[in-house]
């Protein structure tokens, strides 16, 4: 059985309202008051994520070894952004030009898991039931899970809810009899299910979740910044991507996602 152990789960009933709406991002200070003068471009990461340093650093080596100078920053003012990525898929922006894909290198699906021996064959199944949801702004992670329980009548109370701060947390709150069933992603799911005994009781479409958008700074002369973005991969460097969440595998343009329902 793979070990993932809990890392500080929150009881929802014993803490505020997570909000799970894509957080706004911050205004940051420029670097001198004149007033038409501006402060570089910036590559801007939306990301939950504490301590984000050492990631910090790693793509930012990633990006100069490559040939793209620009800084990286975290949660701060799009305005200096000359590339942005945001999680969840806000109504007033245009299609992000890099999408966040899972594993296998498609769009993502959100899950909910239960182990083989619990029964469950249906949402139905999961009434007044113990769940575990990750927390922060990742839409995958507790909005459209609880939505599709939402859809067929179920509404877990807050007390029901425990929030971890991971996939793998939370899914460890399930193998380890915390809860009776938890969120995942598919892709992120799939290695994990037969070793661990694992059923999808619902899987929702593939859908863009994540993604890269060109900011107000933008110009041609960061088109190299794209394409060193749109190379990247988890498996090349695990810390660089500990800003992003837990199922982003890489970023592909719209043109190059294949077709893959993937869940049975």
């Amino acid at each position: 059985m793979a070990s993932f152990l809990p890392t500080g789960p929150t009881h929802l009933a014993c803490r505020p309202a997570i909000t799970l709406a894509v957080a706004t991002l911050a205004v940051g200070l420029p670097v001198s008051g004149g007033a038409n003068e501006q402060s570089d471009p910036v590559l801007a990461v939306e990301t939950g994520k504490a301590n984000p340093e050492v990631a910090r650093n790693r793509l930012e080596k990633s990006l100069r070894e490559q040939g793209c100078s620009l800084r990286v920053v975290f949660d701060n003012d799009t305005d200096d952004a000359a590339m942005l990525f945001r999680v969840g898929t806000p109504a007033d922006e245009p299609h992000p030009v890099l999408i966040a894909v899972n594993r296998d290198l498609a769009l993502p699906r959100p899950v909910w898991v239960t182990r083989r021996t619990a029964g469950v064959r249906s949402l139905s199944g999961l009434v007044d039931r113990d769940l575990s949801i990750v927390t922060g702004p990742d839409p995958l992670g507790a909005e459209l899970p609880l939505a599709a329980l939402a859809r067929a009548g179920i509404h877990p109370a807050p007390e029901q809810l425990y929030g971890a701060g991971d996939y793998g947390s939370a899914l460890g709150l399930l193998l380890h009899n915390n809860t009776h069933a938890s969120v995942a992603e598919a892709g992120w799911l799939e290695p994990l299910r037969e070793k661990n005994d694992l059923v999808v009781t619902w899987a929702g479409k593939p859908s863009v979740q994540a993604g890269w958008y060109r900011g107000p700074r933008w110009s041609s002369a960061f088109a190299s910044c794209e394409q060193v973005v749109a190379g990247l991969r988890r498996e090349d460097d695990r810390q660089k991507f500990s800003v992003f969440p837990g199922w982003v595998f890489g970023f592909l343009p719209p043109g190059e996602i294949p077709s893959k329902e993937g869940v049975q």
